[in-house]
């Protein structure tokens, strides 16, 4: 038949898309493939064929044992093959001989079974044993060496290999050549340095190592685009190899590498490329950012996994085969790895593989090291301050959770006190201006419509357009997210609160849930209030707590009853006695700064709530609290002195405490631990008096000013800086912790003249001599006897 195919013309080549030409040509090439994998697959099996043919052996024909069965082969034999009378004597011969011989023979031939009949079914033991062909042991057994097996599709086949043996000249003239080359080894002996020569050595190569990292530092932040090659140069040298400055020159890699990352890190988070966009064709400025975005976040993934490693190896005190780096030298190695990677926790917190730096670093927060436990802490502190959104304190609250559950409770107090410095509490704040503000709304179709000219609508599109434009320039984040991030972040951290007051009342971590619940209290949803009111007071009641514990306790009833709490109708009694009742445990020494907590309980108990506190209250409250402010220091006298002139401001009737008459019927009793029943009015603030005549100057302006009635104008009344700041801002303000006296102590230099700069011009001349005659004259010493007198009276 005629090939009526024609070759294809030029201008049919043209309209034929080159996706048609590509397929054409991919199943060209595959149908080749297909051809030479078949061709391959025949040659394997004609192989496996003559392998199997030569690996088995000839069994010899059995005689046939079963009268029938060889009448029936002869009868066949008689129907189908030839006579054996018409062959000669040779060929039958030669048949016999050949059928003895016959390696593809496996089966009795004079059996009528199929041939897929396996011949075990007719053997014993016994015979199968007897065929085995015995050996004789005419030579000692060689010994072998196992080697890996090779499998096919037989089975396993395993292989062995006669180990060689050596003649002893051989192992004499092998050992012969060893000594020769350890004696020319000797021979040529390392040169020996002395001390000073080392530490030479040492110092130049210690600053060419500087001198190259500076170098590629330098050239990676003149060129980040360019340099992706100089900065994988420099990251290789985290591996150097130098016994001698391999401590020093891994650490100065470690901090380069975090300084440039920090700096030539762009202000997005790097996503990697889809199919699609990799297979678009781009510009080469283009094409050039996305090779530089690449290799650098390989580069900032390696550099982190380097310090990760660095981490692990100290944590589990592994040493290295190359031994280049003590198991001691780790620790500073680790330290510096941890500083980088708080750096860089904070300063790139968009940036990639953040949350892989989140769970790296919170782990260290409960480490025994101090040091490290501090630096970690501290960095998620000061990424809570300066996180606005929200997204990366939740990732670390998230982090922290777990790490507290999964530890069974058993962190340090540190771990949870970072909850502490969470900005929740002013974007809450700040969330209730911002609703109010009216936000920007754009008009729907119909109602252009229905109130515009076609040319309005046209202007007013464009102008939309614009200001959406402007919108998203600012790439303000969005209030909902915001508020989104914040409560999920706050359900999280009650969640951890609430797991250690429920299952770990004993816990260490019980002060730290108290201050975080007194800080977040007013956000807490309004259901849980009679709950975790009834808990806190049992908390109290038990007495298992502290007094700094009790504190954060009643702080926290307080701050739930002073925010949402005021709908709920429930009289804290109880919490007011127990302060009251608690107040002289405060001293001078080592509670003196619990009394910061109490005067923001007292801010809360009394400012707040003043139309829930009764005259009583208030009074026995002011005269407890006076008494309190001469025995502690002068911050602490202070802020107890602002209390009670915001108490003598906010309440009527408070100068009843400073007239000497009593007032009513009943006798003051200080003892009595309730303030509604110690008839306070019937007693006087002689306290001020005492501290009109205090050391500390501030304190001594306070009681003046309380002992007039703390007025808000005229002589008797405050400086601003003392009336307008709140008793916790005093209290900190004079503290006294940095052994300074506030306010400074001004220095007083005695006058002297300079006619009277000898001391002898002030003694007489007669006098003068007397004691320059007693100085010069020489002391004997006695012995004393303090019987003397005794036995004079005696005789």
């Amino acid at each position: 038949r005629k090939n009526t195919k024609r070759v294809p013309s030029f201008r049919k080549l043209l309209r034929t898309s080159k996706i048609k030409l590509d397929n054409k040509l991919k199943n060209k090439q595959y149908k080749q493939q297909s051809a030479a994998k078949k061709y391959r697959k025949e040659q394997k099996k004609l192989r496996e064929a003559v392998r199997d043919a030569i690996s088995r052996k000839p069994f010899p024909l059995e005689e046939c044992k079963k009268k029938q069965v060889a009448e029936k082969c002869e009868e066949e034999e008689e129907d189908v093959a030839l006579p054996l009378d018409m062959m000669d004597e040779d060929d039958l011969k030669l048949m016999e001989d050949l059928a003895q011989k016959a390696s593809f023979l496996t089966r009795d031939l004079s059996s009528n079974e199929p041939v897929h009949v396996k011949k075990r079914k007719h053997e014993s033991v016994i015979d199968k044993y007897e065929k085995v062909p015995r050996h004789m042991q005419t030579e000692p057994e060689k010994e072998l060496i196992h080697l890996l097996p090779i499998k096919d599709k037989s089975g396993i086949i395993p292989q062995t290999m006669e180990k060689p043996v050596l003649n002893a000249a051989q192992d004499e003239e092998e050992g012969m050549e060893e000594m020769e080359e350890a004696e020319d080894f000797n021979e040529e002996p390392l040169p020996v340095l002395s001390p000073e020569e080392m530490a030479a050595q040492r110092r130049q190569k210690l600053q060419e190592r500087k001198m190259h990292i500076a170098a590629l530092a330098s050239a990676i932040l003149s060129e980040p685009d360019n340099s992706i090659k100089k900065l994988k140069e420099l990251r290789a040298m985290l591996m150097e190899q130098d016994p001698n400055v391999a401590v020093i020159v891994r650490k100065l890699v470690m901090v380069s590498l975090m300084e440039i990352f920090k700096d030539i890190v762009p202000s997005y988070k790097i996503r990697p490329l889809t199919e699609a966009e990799k297979a678009t064709k781009v510009k080469k400025e283009t094409q050039k950012l996305r090779e530089f975005e690449e290799g650098l976040v390989s580069q900032y993934k390696f550099y982190l996994e380097n310090l990760e490693q660095t981490i692990k190896d100290w944590k589990q005190r592994k040493l290295k085969k190359s031994n280049v780096v003590s198991l001691k030298a780790y620790k500073g190695l680790a330290e510096i790895a941890v500083k980088c990677l708080c750096e860089l926790l904070v300063a790139l917190p968009h940036f990639n593989f953040h949350n892989n730096i989140i769970v790296l670093i919170v782990p260290l927060m409960n480490d025994a090291s101090k040091r490290i436990s501090e630096l970690c802490c501290e960095a998620v502190k000061r990424l809570f301050k300066q996180d606005k959104l929200g997204s990366a304190s939740l990732g670390v609250v998230k982090v922290i959770s777990g790490l507290v559950r999964g530890r069974n409770y058993d962190v340090r107090p540190e771990v949870l006190k970072v909850f502490l410095h969470l900005r929740i509490k002013e974007v809450e704040l700040q969330k209730d201006s911002e609703d109010i503000a009216p936000k920007k709304k754009f008009m729907t179709y119909k109602e252009k419509r229905k109130n515009l000219s076609r040319m309005q609508r046209k202007w007013k599109k464009a102008e939309e357009k614009l200001e959406r434009e402007l919108l998203e320039a600012e790439a303000s984040e969005s209030k909902e997210k915001k508020l989104k991030l914040h409560t999920e972040t706050l359900n999280i951290v009650f969640m951890t609160y609430f797991r250690i007051l429920k299952k770990a009342q004993k816990s260490p971590l019980l002060p730290a849930v108290l201050e975080g619940l007194a800080k977040f209290a007013h956000l807490i949803n309004v259901e849980f209030f009679d709950d975790l009111l009834i808990v806190l007071h049992s908390l109290i009641a038990s007495g298992g707590l502290s007094y700094r514990e009790c504190l954060h306790c009643i702080l926290s009833a307080f701050h739930i009853l002073s925010g949402q709490g005021d709908v709920l109708n429930i009289d804290p009694m109880k919490f007011y006695t127990h302060l009251y009742r608690t107040l002289f445990s405060l001293h001078a020494g080592r509670t003196n700064d619990d009394i910061e907590i109490v005067l923001q309980c007292l801010d809360v108990m009394f400012a707040k709530r003043r139309k829930q506190v009764s005259q009583q209250r208030a009074l026995a409250f002011l005269k407890r609290l006076s008494t309190l402010a001469l025995h502690v220091l002068p911050n602490s006298s202070v802020g107890i002195l602002a209390t009670n002139r915001v108490l003598m401001q906010t309440f009527h009737k408070m100068d009843l405490l400073l007239d000497n008459e009593s007032q009513g019927s009943g006798v003051y009793l200080p003892e009595l631990d309730e303030p509604e029943h110690c008839n306070a009015q019937n007693t006087a603030l002689w306290e001020l008096h005492l501290l009109q005549r205090h050391y500390h100057p501030t304190v001594q302006k306070f009681a003046a000013h309380l002992i007039v009635g703390a007025p808000t104008e005229g002589s008797g009344a405050l400086s601003l800086d003392l009336s307008q700041k709140p008793a916790t801002e005093l209290f900190e303000a004079y503290n006294m912790k940095g052994m300074t006296f506030n306010p400074p102590v001004a220095s007083v230099t005695p006058r002297r003249k300079d006619t009277f700069s000898q001391v002898d011009s002030f003694i007489d001349e007669e006098l003068n001599k007397q004691l320059q005659q007693h100085i010069n004259e020489t002391v004997v010493h006695k012995l004393l006897d303090f019987a003397k007198h005794l036995k004079e009276s005696s005789l």
